[in-house]
């Protein structure tokens, strides 16, 4: 049997055959990485290789940047990205510190006074320096914290008993008199009388009782002790 083509049938094969190599065409291209472009391709679209396993390279198209089989995998490498930046928290300012100064102690403190020269002889008001040295005893007490003042009258062994025992009363009596009168309180002020019977002079010193010699040698049996004792806050 003699297969016989028409002109008709003849022209109709032709554009399959043609629409079929583009199909292919089409087909290999979609399947190609874009990457490929610029590779060496053979009449079936499989790319050139060389004898060393490489693949061969036209200069049309971009450079491709990775391709199987062709074209080690780059690995993608991770970018480091700063982190923002935080502002400063303000911190509050730290609280001031205050030191308390610690409190001063009080110190115990005695005040003493033993004045020979108050009184003239037989008498029981003040001589004009005694006003002087008890003002220095106020001031020196000034400040002392302290419940009571003792205060002791004596008297020399002229006369008689009796007699030196009123007047060493009559001498404590003046002196607290004069003390309250610079402020300080009468019932802090506690006197007691001793009379002649604790001289502070020896018998055998002041021998003869009717001159003036032996007058001025009795001179500190004529006197007033004044004591006070308390605390003082220290300065």
């Amino acid at each position: 049997m003699r297969n016989t083509f028409t002109r008709k049938e003849f022209a109709l094969a032709v554009a399959c055959a043609l629409a079929l190599g583009v199909f292919s065409e089409t087909a290999l291209a979609q399947a190609r990485d874009v990457n490929e472009h610029a590779l060496l391709l053979d009449s079936r679209g499989a790319p050139v290789m060389s004898q060393f396993g490489e693949c061969w390279h036209t200069g049309f198209g971009p450079a491709p940047q990775w391709t199987r089989g062709c074209h080690a995998e780059v690995a993608a490498v991770a970018q480091y990205v700063a982190p923002a930046a935080v502002a400063p928290v303000a911190m509050p300012a730290p609280a001031p510190v205050v030191l308390t100064a610690a409190a001063p102690l009080p110190v115990y403190e005695k005040v003493a006074l033993d004045a020979n020269v108050l009184f003239d002889s037989g008498r029981s008001e003040l001589r004009p320096a005694a006003r002087t040295t008890l003002d220095q005893f106020v001031a020196g007490i000034h400040g002392l914290d302290a419940q009571s003042i003792a205060a002791v009258g004596y008297a020399d062994r002229m006369g008689s008993e009796a007699s030196n025992q009123i007047l060493s009363e009559q001498r404590v009596d003046a002196v607290k008199a004069y003390l309250v009168g610079k402020g300080i309180k009468a019932e802090r002020v506690q006197t007691s009388a001793r009379g002649e019977t604790r001289p502070s002079t020896f018998a055998a010193d002041c021998k003869d009782a009717n001159n003036a010699k032996n007058v001025a040698c009795m001179q500190p049996d004529r006197h007033v002790f004044v004591e006070v004792s308390g605390t003082r806050i220290a300065k």
